[in-house]
């Protein structure tokens, strides 16, 4: 049993690899943008709704990478995106040293505008990136670059096609910046497109399943 073990996790590792090469999915979207810091000096209320090349729908995830130098200690760097199909929208605020709160709202048809997450002290951290995804079945998950802040929260169906940013609370602020910029990437996809991909998982699962029998088999023996 013991060689018989040792060659079906070796053939499990060397398949895995040399089968995920070949495999590939039509559906997946990458977008990159970079927001210069000037953008963010502005109040909600003025904010521009830029759309996407793309609309990102079904399985998507997006990555925050904010280089902003802070220029007020009261400013923020708040990201909203914006469903297709609604007036629904996802809101992530990062605000400037040393507090550095973050929050995470949303904006429903049922509930209206919500906040489902704040940290008023250390929320976000600039060294790291957040990331922000999404699944029809699974729903929204936040991730602030050290842990989970939100987990499978459901939105419903949410389709990005669209994005604003503002950073001033009142327009007679200071600015919020005055270096750095926002680089983002959106990358999404329909898993079901290629369902080969879930080759590992069902390989994983049938060794599984093999290594009980035979231990199961060897212990009644």
């Amino acid at each position: 049993m013991k060689y018989l073990l040792t060659i079906i996790f070796l053939l499990g590792f060397l398949s895995v690899p040399a089968f995920a090469q070949d495999v590939k999915n039509p559906s997946i979207i990458i977008d990159t943008i970079e927001i210069p810091f000037y953008d963010f000096n502005t109040v909600s209320r003025d904010a521009v709704v830029v759309d996407l090349e793309n609309t990102h729908a079904i399985s998507w995830q997006i990555t925050i990478d904010n280089n902003l130098a802070y220029n007020n200690p009261e400013g923020n760097a708040v990201l909203k995106f914006y469903d297709k199909n609604s007036d629904k929208f996802i809101e992530i605020g990062m605000g400037a040293p040393p507090d550095e709160k973050f929050w995470v709202a949303v904006n429903t048809e049922k509930e209206g505008y919500v906040v489902v997450q704040r940290d008023l002290e250390r929320g976000w951290y600039p060294s790291t990136k957040l990331i922000i995804s999404y699944t029809e079945r699974g729903g929204l998950t936040v991730n602030n670059g050290a842990r989970i802040t939100v987990s499978s929260l459901n939105i419903g169906s949410f389709e990005i096609d669209s994005y604003s940013v503002h950073g001033m609370q009142g327009s007679t602020d200071p600015p919020a910046v005055d270096s750095g910029k926002v680089i983002i990437e959106f990358l999404s996809g329909d898993p079901s497109q290629n369902v080969m991909a879930l080759f590992p998982f069902y390989l994983a699962a049938g060794i599984g399943i093999l290594v009980g029998i035979l231990y199961l088999t060897k212990k009644r023996s």
